[in-house]
Formats: structure tokens, C-alpha cells, sequence
């Protein structure tokens, strides 16, 4: 079977795509990937071929602005308007004009898109192809609302297309990575559970890192909000603690700017995050759904700091689901980080239900198990 694989030119976005896409390949179906040059290299490693198309979301919103612009430099307001464009028009307008002319030219049987990349679901109505959806996490912490959905109707009509629903799925079933515990009610939707797997690159685990006596704390705040004063706030604040800190500093934090560093804390660009997270006694996060979803899978206890976007409500589920605390704003400061990061290392009911949430994931059906069963959505 010939797949065509699209989503937003971002880590965040493409990731947790990738192990689908990996089982897709080693099963014997032909794969093509079509987004930004970006993750181009994740993506071959995958083993898909892959194709540039589409934006990825800091140029939609350089596009708005004529300039590039970082999404902490707007304030929670603009970043639902900007959202809501940028979503809901200018990237779907982008990708569908990009991917027209890569569907005719090799005609898959089955489009899969990432839940955002509204424009792949759109371009495969247009074309005649069944289309598939693949989500990123909680329904209702990646919808934007109204705004979106009425930018995403002006798109499909003026591209002459009638999408199947509404909604982001536009009538796509969902391939869903969120744990049923923290799913909203998705109404007649057809929903198709996937096990969320954590992509890592492959890269190798710090020698050290792992497999020593004492507790072990992991730090990342992401690749889109991150940025050097607010990590070095976050180190301090765990650093007071009897614990190693480990930290993923991302692509967009200048490790230099982090100063000299206490002697318990080591930071690092990338880390195998997925196998990180199944030994650390504290994962301390933004709240982007990626290293959240990851942080369940791994059963680990969560400290979220949500900076912006969907982080605010990620961040609500892991508090009502009994799997950690957040620390919002202004209240996220070095002292509130070492009393609730102490707190929670010692937490046995959060670590008990840390421990269910990833036994209840680890029931969901793998990669495998759904690539053996996409050809009955042909």
C-alpha cells in the first residue's frame, strides 16, 4: 500500500507521528512524508521519504507579522488570534496548494495527518483519497474554537472542497495517542486507539546518566517556549534538592547563556527522552503534549510549568488526574519550584497513579497492531 504521510514542520508536531511511520515502513508499505526540510532527517531515519511541503508554525506567524516572531513575545490573546490564523488559514492554504500536485504525482491509497495539518486533510478531499487523522493528544487542548473552524470553511470552499465533519477531524477517524483517562468526548467521532510511543532520534543515552543510586529529576521545557532565564529559574529551583537534575535543553536555548551550573545538574541538547522518563522519579515540564503523553507513558510524576498555547490545559489534566502539580506564571518561582518538586519525590499516592496511568497505555494497541489493520480504511 502506497502512504502519505503529512504534519506541521515542528518536532512537536512530527514526533509522535514517527513511530507509526517506522511500523509502516518495516511492514512493506511504501512511505512518502511531506513537510518542512526541518525534520527531514528524523524522517528518513524513520525510513520514509520524505517530501517538502508546507510551513512550519513560526513561519505561518512571520508570515502574519512580516517578521519573525516568538510566540513568548505575544501575549495570551494574541496568541489565540494568531493561533486561530495561522491554524485555521495560513497553514492549511499553504499545505493544500504544496500537497496537490504530490497526490496526483503519487497517488497513495491512504493520506495520514497530524491533527493540525487541517490543509493534508483537505488536499486528500479534494483529491478523492481516504484520509486518516493522527492525533497529538487531548481533543479539546489542541481546538482553538470558532475562530479556526470558520477560517478552515473559507479554505475549503475556496478550494471547492466539502470535508466530511467539522471540527479538526473534518470527518478524518482518529488515530488517538491520548490516554482514554484524559480524552474528551469526541461524540460520534470514530476513534482508533494507538499507543503513544516517544521518538528520540535515536539518540544515545549520557554515559552516567542513568542506573545510579538517588533520585533522578528530568527538565525540558520544550522546543517552541523555551528559552534560557526561564530553564535557569527551573534549574535553580531543583537544584537545591537531594537529586540529580538532568535537562533537555532543546534547539532553541544557547546552553552558555545558562551560566555556570550547580555541580548535581547536567545539561544536555537532546536526550533519548523516552527512555529518560521510564527512570526518573520527577519529570518537571512546559506541558506540551509530546513530553506530557511521554511523561505518562514513562510513569513518571509530573511538575508541569506551562508557558503557553495548549500547555494550560495539559497542564489541568495532569493535576485532576492525580498525577502531579503545576506552578502558573508568576507563582513558578525558584522557591515554588523546590517546595513542590520536594513534595512530589516523596508523593506515594502521585507515584501510584503515575504507575496505572502508564500500565493503562501500555494496554493500547502498538504501532503494529494498527499498521496490520489501515487497510480496511482504503
Amino acid at each position: 500500500m502506497k502512504i502519505l504521510f503529512s504534519s506541521l514542520g515542528t518536532f512537536g508536531h512530527t514526533y509522535p507521528v514517527l513511530p507509526l511511520v517506522r511500523a509502516a515502513v518495516e511492514a512493506g508499505h511504501e512511505v512518502v512524508y511531506a513537510t518542512t526540510e526541518r525534520v527531514h532527517p528524523a524522517i528518513a531515519a524513520s525510513g520514509a521519504e520524505p517530501v517538502t511541503a508546507g510551513w512550519d508554525v513560526r513561519q505561518a506567524v512571520a508570515h502574519q507579522f512580516g517578521r519573525p516572531m516568538r510566540p513568548q513575545d505575544l501575549s495570551l490573546e494574541e496568541q489565540e488570534r494568531v493561533s486561530a490564523i495561522s491554524f485555521g488559514k495560513v497553514l492549511p492554504e499553504r499545505f493544500a496548494t504544496d500537497l496537490a500536485p504530490l497526490l496526483e504525482r503519487h497517488k497513495p491509497d491512504l493520506v495520514i495527518r497530524e491533527v493540525l495539518n487541517l490543509g493534508a486533510a483537505l488536499a486528500a478531499a479534494k483529491a478523492d483519497v481516504p484520509a486518516l487523522c493522527h492525533g497529538l493528544g487531548r481533543m479539546d487542548a489542541v481546538d482553538l474554537g470558532p475562530a479556526l473552524h470558520a477560517n478552515v470553511r473559507e479554505v475549503a470552499a475556496e478550494l471547492g472542497v466539502e470535508p466530511a465533519g467539522e471540527g479538526l477531524l473534518l470527518g478524518n477517524p482518529l488515530l488517538d495517542i491520548c490516554p482514554p483517562a484524559w480524552q474528551r468526548d469526541l461524540g460520534d467521532a470514530v476513534r482508533l486507539p494507538l499507543r503513544p510511543v516517544q521518538h528520540s532520534d535515536d539518540v544515545p543515552m549520557p554515559e552516567g546518566v542513568v542506573g545510579r543510586a538517588g533520585k533522578l529529576i528530568y527538565l525540558s521545557l520544550g522546543t517552541v517556549f523555551s528559552d534560557a532565564p526561564v530553564l535557569r529559574g527551573a534549574i535553580d529551583g531543583l537544584a537545591a534538592l537531594d537529586a540529580r537534575v538532568v535537562v533537555s535543553a532543546g534547539p532553541l536555548v544557547d546552553v552558555d547563556a545558562l551560566g555556570e551550573l550547580p555541580a548535581n545538574v547536567s545539561v544536555h541538547r537532546w536526550l533519548p527522552q523516552g527512555e529518560l522518563l521510564r527512570h526518573a522519579d520527577l519529570s518537571v515540564h512546559h506541558g506540551g503534549m509530546g513530553t506530557t503523553i511521554g511523561s505518562a507513558v514513562g510513569g513518571a510524576v509530573h511538575l508541569v510549568l506551562p508557558q503557553g498555547a495548549d500547555q494550560f490545559g495539559n497542564a489541568e489534566a495532569v493535576v485532576g488526574s492525580g498525577l502531579g502539580r503545576a506552578l502558573v506564571g508568576a507563582d513558578a518561582t525558584v522557591e515554588a519550584i523546590t517546595g513542590a518538586a520536594r513534595e512530589l519525590l516523596v508523593d506515594g499516592e502521585r507515584r501510584a497513579a503515575a504507575e496505572a496511568m502508564a500500565a493503562g497505555i501500555a494496554a493500547m494497541p502498538s504501532p503494529e497492531d494498527v499498521v496490520a489493520d489501515l487497510g480496511r480504511h482504503v
